[in-house]
């Protein structure tokens, strides 16, 4: 059903889109007001298994609308939406969302499972990527306070090779974790605060 509502705002903004005057360096107002629809006005989506794009690596954002844009990285949901953009205005969506707050993580935690979730993300090494704080470089993106719902959807797609599109080192670094662990893993980095 949400593929639908998106299509509608998607033709009813399109207009929009090619009647504002694409300003270089800013984000088009009419293509953040089509994206805010799933990944929140914010930048901070409150919908299942769709990311927050609020200060995610610029660098991580650019390379992942290209790989949308070019097909891929297959996201059904955004079929369409970013057909012939230019780098440019990838790049300006990219600094945008860069620059957005991330919301305050949930504060409420299994005391256990939080636990279990920073000793393996310790054990695993994930901050020589991501960083000790898990806030993310270049073209790896920002665990920290990303949605517990997206950060398990995704580890699981990673670790089944179904992440088409996705840093293949990551299914090699999930391989023979189980999906108790990868749950801990999602529930600890979603409350880290970055």
């Amino acid at each position: 059903m949400r593929f639908f509502t998106i299509g509608k705002a998607w033709a009813f903004l399109g207009v929009a889109l090619l009647a504002t005057p694409f300003c270089w360096g800013q984000a088009n107002p009419a293509r953040v007001a089509v994206c805010g629809a799933c990944h929140g006005a914010n930048g901070n989506s409150q919908l299942k298994d769709v990311p927050s794009l609020a200060g995610q690596p610029k660098v991580f954002l650019e390379n992942q609308l290209v790989l949308i844009r070019e097909g891929m990285r297959d996201i059904p949901q955004m079929k369409g939406l970013l057909d012939n953009v230019p780098d440019a205005e990838l790049t300006a969506l990219a600094q945008h969302y860069a620059g957005l707050a991330v919301a305050k993580p949930p504060a409420q935690r299994k005391a256990d499972v939080f636990a279990r979730g920073e000793s393996l993300a310790k054990d695993m090494r994930c901050g020589i990527c991501h960083l000790p704080n898990y806030v993310g470089r270049e073209q790896m993106p920002r665990l920290a306070g990303q949605r517990e719902d997206y950060m398990l959807y995704t580890m699981r797609a990673m670790k089944s090779n179904q992440a088409v599109g996705r840093d293949p080192i990551m299914s090699a670094s999930l391989h023979g974790i189980s999906d108790g662990d990868l749950q801990a893993l999602a529930h600890y980095l979603a409350r880290v605060v970055p």
